[in-house]
């Protein structure tokens, strides 16, 4: 079995996890871009050239033979090495140039970060952003993305990065329906209709207040997206915990009490340690916390409305 295994290429082993990952075949062609014939015919080609069954087909889906086992465990080496050299050679490139993927939540986006990167892409035109917008940690090892910009207390231990600013929380309402938000007392709240994050982010400690203290029947709106939440408030729908760089940039909005430190989270630029080193992610993190420095009273809720929140370079 030595000389055929030889003649195996790496798009051959992408194929052979794909269907181990999938356990089908029509998901493993949409995994790696092709169609599903041509995941049948390579992979039949590959089994008559080892002389060997690499699945077990089953109405369930397809299910690995031993041998099937032993070429998927050496797939995940070979892809492991592969990310390791593609990011130790990333490392190497001689100036800031290249595609740059960074994921951070749409609402860090929206309201802080898109100005930022209008003024990098003016700053380093050879360096190419590629944003994807998430909530969920992504694999930055396997090279998901290249920077990852996070609100969290507890950065993944195999990443590396700077703390640049903690995010400040506070309770919002609209201004329509508070004209003297410091008069409005604990029992007038209580009484108003609330607006939270949803309970799959029922660690937060905003979320775990709500749940605590407003009755059920008072929560009116839930939603899984900062973003949303914080559309909702504005819309009238109800109060609610907002970041204060959210809150504060909308003018419709007021504070209804001042923000709470036990609701806070530092603000993160991380990458993989094999990364730090390449000319466009040290531009991109360099540039982009000197560009938070400058407006972190905003983002940590020191100024409220008289701060102004990051504006877009003008166009030409």
């Amino acid at each position: 079995m030595a000389e055929p295994f030889k003649n195996l290429a790496w798009d051959d082993f992408r194929l052979i996890k794909a269907v181990a990952d999938a356990k089908g075949l029509p998901a493993a062609a949409a995994a790696i871009g092709v169609n599903h014939s041509t995941v049948f015919r390579r992979l039949k080609q590959v089994e008559e050239q080892l002389g060997a069954l690499l699945f077990e087909r089953h109405r369930t889906g397809y299910a690995l033979t031993p041998a099937g086992e032993e070429l998927v465990a050496l797939a995940n080496r070979l892809d492991e090495e592969i990310t390791s050299v593609g990011r130790k050679l990333a490392g190497r490139e001689p100036a800031p140039s290249g595609e740059l993927r960074v994921t951070t939540p749409d609402s860090l986006l929206i309201h802080l970060l898109m100005p930022m990167l209008a003024t990098f892409r003016e700053r380093y035109p050879e360096v190419r952003l590629d944003i994807v917008l998430s909530n969920q940690p992504l694999n930055l090892s396997k090279r998901d993305a290249d920077v990852a910009v996070r609100a969290t207390d507890h950065p993944p231990e195999n990443l590396v990065g700077r703390r640049v600013a903690r995010i400040a929380w506070a309770l919002y309402g609209r201004a329509i329906d508070f004209p003297d938000p410091a008069a409005a007392t604990p029992e007038e709240l209580e009484a108003r209709n609330w607006v939270s994050l949803g309970d799959t982010l029922g660690t937060l400690k905003a979320v775990k207040f709500v749940q605590e203290n407003v009755t059920p029947d008072r929560v009116a709106y839930k939603i899984n997206s900062v973003l949303g939440l914080a559309e909702a408030v504005e819309a009238g729908i109800g109060i609610g915990h907002l970041p204060c760089v959210i809150g504060d940039a909308r003018p419709s909005l007021v504070r209804l009490a001042p923000p709470n430190e036990d609701y806070a989270a530092d603000l993160w630029l991380l990458t993989h340690p094999d990364l730090r080193h390449s000319p466009r992610v040290r531009a991109f993190l360099d540039f982009l916390a000197v560009e938070i420095a400058r407006h972190r009273r905003f983002i940590e809720g020191e100024a409220g409305h008289q701060a102004e929140p990051p504006e877009a370079p003008p166009t030409a």
